[in-house]
């Protein structure tokens, strides 16, 4: 059997300015021009195997890669026939098979895609994020699967062509309407795709700002893969099998993982399920169905799944059947999670290894890869093959810019944002810290030291690392907490605004006043996270807890789910003030309240 992982070989360079320039030793091997080719390839070479199932009912609709390349054509063809090929396509709907047929069929004409969160067409309230980025990009179609999406629709579509399988979004062309017999044309237009030619327009505020829109090439998302590739060599000769429920809106779940399934030649089970109260449940009833071979997820999809695998043997027995990797990414996992997953893999015979990397949308996502055996959290890995890292000082943190096959061209209609986010010498700078997790070997990898962004200073001068001490204080509460703000700029002592997990929601009141008992399990969080070492910046003295969710047209939360925590802060300034009120108000939890523990 191939191994999982091969070993990593990196080269260092420092500079005489203090930065370190860090790249694999392996060159970036020869791949196609796009995704696209490599799922006609697929297409041709197994027409027969499953690529896309979905939920239908109590069963499963299948697509095989067969009918998907047939439906390909056809939509690719009828782009071409209605004059729609030259406009990008815009989708306002989640993962199915018409999403990925029409999105493919667009990237096979050399159409743009603009896969939409379904959170700023469903969610918000007045569609502004959208009708922006409607403007920005001019397309000339607009996807909506139903008319849940008639909101959204009317709020973009006037002027433009509406595909939709529902008849009641009102003069909607139907999907058999658009399909039309495929001409030579089609394949000319796939075989004149250059590497530079646009793939996608991915919207994305990044952790900290507004949604931009970022340009993702064809060779950027073929490079990527194939790097990914000489990091996985198993990929080669077996086929990877995912249960995903990640949105194509999204770099992680739109990229990363569906042309991890078009690239290799695998097979993808779209979950129905959420990390949610209510609907984790039909993640565990797909994965006993699906038994991927690869686990996708971020942290907060672990945090809601382990405790259903971990009371049913059953659930875990098919979650880690033939179950190789376990990855998470797009936040930090917290420690007390991975240790759990490797004591449920170590319980039940699962041969899973849990591994990570770290990218953003304009690395098409990875840059880096765990592709070694690693026992903590935070690390980020190496750079993968065809990947310059420089680790250049700033202030007190160390930020890591990126160059390579994979990165961005820029941003759509902003050469400004464009010009701002390269240096000198072509990296592109990403605002996020690191570190060495050895010194003495840049091959050990690198730790995640969070975004250079959120981080501030106590009174005293102390910085606080939010990236590091987040995961820190979400390990310490073992569960009771699903996400915090880091709070205390300028103050004496580290502070923090938390929500509960939803089995906990009813322990306090509307006025976020804890109830006895969760006072004395919050005040033990606190405590564990002290007791686990570190200064004033590694403590949280206070919380209080947050009732109303982080909300999505504030820009608290990106459409991703990371927390934006200056939005928090600034948003609920007036419940930052009362951390440090003295004396406490009643909904303000102190972790030396050692009459409550």
């Amino acid at each position: 059997m191939t191994g999982t992982f091969a070993e990593p070989r990196i080269e260092a360079e420092r500079r005489a300015d203090g930065a370190l320039i860090l790249r694999s030793a392996e060159p970036l091997a020869a791949h196609p021009v796009s995704v696209v080719h490599s799922f006609r390839a697929g297409s041709e070479a197994h027409p027969d195997r499953l690529l896309l199932a979905e939920r239908s009912g109590e069963g499963w609709a299948r697509l095989t890669w067969g009918e998907a390349r047939a439906q390909v054509d056809a939509f690719a063809q009828g782009l071409l026939d209605r004059g729609l090929a030259d406009r990008p396509v815009m989708v306002l709907s989640g993962n199915s098979r018409l999403h990925l047929v029409v999105a493919l069929a667009a990237m096979t004409v050399g159409t743009p895609v603009v896969p939409t969160s379904v959170a700023y067409s469903l969610q918000s309230a007045d569609h502004g994020k959208l009708r922006a980025m409607a403007d920005l990009v001019g397309p000339g179609l607009v996807v909506a699967e139903n008319a849940s999406f008639a909101g959204a629709v009317a709020a973009v579509a006037e002027g433009r062509t509406v595909l939709s399988m529902d008849a009641a979004l009102s003069g909607a062309l139907h999907p058999d309407d658009l399909a039309a017999a495929p001409t030579g044309e089609v394949d000319r237009r796939c075989a004149a795709l250059q590497g530079d030619d646009v793939a996608k327009i991915l919207f994305t505020s990044g952790s900290t700002g507004a949604p931009k829109g970022v340009l993702n090439t064809h060779g950027m998302l073929s490079a990527n893969q194939q790097q990914m590739r000489q990091a996985w060599p198993f990929l080669v000769d077996e086929p990877p099998v995912l249960l995903d429920w990640l949105p194509w809106s999204h770099t992680f779940g739109g990229n990363h993982d569906t042309h991890l399934v078009l690239t290799n030649g695998g097979t993808m089970w779209i979950d129905d399920g959420r990390p949610v109260p209510g609907l984790v449940e039909r993640t565990v009833r797909n994965l006993a169905e699906a038994r991927p071979t690869i686990y996708l997820n971020v942290p907060a999809g672990y945090a809601a799944l382990l405790p259903h695998l971990e009371r049913d043997e059953a659930a875990a027995r098919a979650f880690l059947s033939r179950l190789r990797l376990g990855f998470f990414a797009a936040a930090a996992l917290p420690q007390q999670l991975w240790d759990r997953l490797q004591k449920l893999s170590s319980e039940h015979g699962g041969s899973m290894q849990m591994t990570t990397s770290w990218g953003l949308t304009e690395t098409a996502p990875a840059a880096t890869s765990a592709h070694f055996p690693i026992t903590r959290s935070d690390s980020l890995g190496v750079p993968l093959p065809g990947v310059e890292l420089a680790l250049v000082p700033t202030g007190d943190k160390t930020e890591v810019r990126v160059r390579g096959a994979n990165v961005t061209p820029g941003y759509f209609g902003r050469p400004d944002l464009t010009e701002a986010a390269f240096d000198e010498e072509g990296f592109f700078r990403t605002g996020d810290a690191v570190a060495l997790a050895d010194p003495d070997d840049v091959a050990a990898g690198l730790l995640f030291r969070g975004r250079i962004a959120e981080d501030f200073k106590l009174s005293t001068g102390t910085f606080v690392s939010v990236g590091t001490l987040r995961p820190q204080l979400l390990s310490a509460a073992q569960g009771l907490v699903t996400d915090a703000v880091i709070c205390g700029e300028n103050g004496l002592e580290v502070t923090a605004m938390v929500w509960l997990h939803p089995e906990h929601a009813a322990r306090c009141d509307d006025d976020g006043v804890p109830d006895a008992g969760l006072r004395a399990d919050l005040v033990q969080t606190l405590e564990r996270l002290a007791a686990a070492g570190g200064g004033s910046s590694q403590r949280v003295e206070r919380l209080l807890v947050l009732p109303e969710p982080p909300a999505l047209d504030a820009g608290e939360i990106t459409d991703k789910g990371y927390v934006n925590q200056r939005a928090v802060r600034e948003r609920r300034a007036d419940l930052v003030a009362l951390l440090s009120a003295e004396p406490p108000p009643a909904r303000v939890v102190l972790r030396e309240d050692q009459s409550h523990a």
